[in-house]
């Protein structure tokens, strides 16, 4: 597992003491593990979302990947 060292501001500084003071996370290090996973996680559904509505728009191809690759 690699460690990196961020900068933060005290607004945030201030949110991960009282997220750790409520109890919701065991450590600033699980704390923030868990909000990349969320946001990665949130990526993700927005990319098939925006899949999902290119199908619904018609903006898809259809046919031999190659074949329409060359064409473009």
């Amino acid at each position: 597992m690699t460690t990196i060292t961020v900068p933060i501001t005290k607004e945030l500084e201030y949110f991960i003491d009282e997220e750790l003071a409520s109890g919701t996370s065991e450590s600033k290090a699980h704390l923030v593990r868990f909000a990349l996973k969320r946001l990665r996680e949130e990526r993700a559904l927005a990319r098939l979302q925006e899949a999902e509505a290119d199908i619904k728009a018609s903006r898809v191809y259809k046919g031999d990947l190659k074949k329409l690759v060359k064409r473009f």
